[in-house]
């Protein structure tokens, strides 16, 4: 496979892949023309236990660890919907556990003052 390589200096140069890619969700091998590219799939509980290692580390990277890019990854077109499908439902995972810890904090506020 090759890339048409742009002589401009402003953009990035395009990447050549070679050789065998592995799909990030199912590990089966797929070849680099039919691969789709997407940023990897975090679970809640990577999410979290990166936060709170982080912030007990370097605080100071917080910022880096939460707000950074992160580099695409070769996934299977077939299983396209099934990573969205794991993605809405990390989501939300992420929500109802932000919803608790809301909770947690704004109830007990709530009794004192009424």
């Amino acid at each position: 496979m090759s890339v048409p390589v742009t002589t401009s200096s402003s953009g990035p140069s395009p990447t050549v892949i070679k050789g065998e890619l592995h799909c990030a969700l199912t590990g089966k091998p797929i070849s680099p023309d039919h691969a789709y590219w997407a940023p990897p799939l975090i679970t809640t509980r990577q999410l979290i236990t990166t936060f709170v290692q982080t912030l007990f580390t370097n605080p100071g990277a917080l910022g880096e660890v939460l707000l950074g890019e992160l580099p695409n990854v070769p996934y299977d077109p077939a299983v396209r919907q099934e990573l969205g499908n794991r993605r809405t439902a990390e989501q939300l995972k992420l929500l109802v556990f932000l919803l608790m810890i809301a909770a947690v904090l704004i109830v007990p506020m709530m009794l004192i003052v009424w």
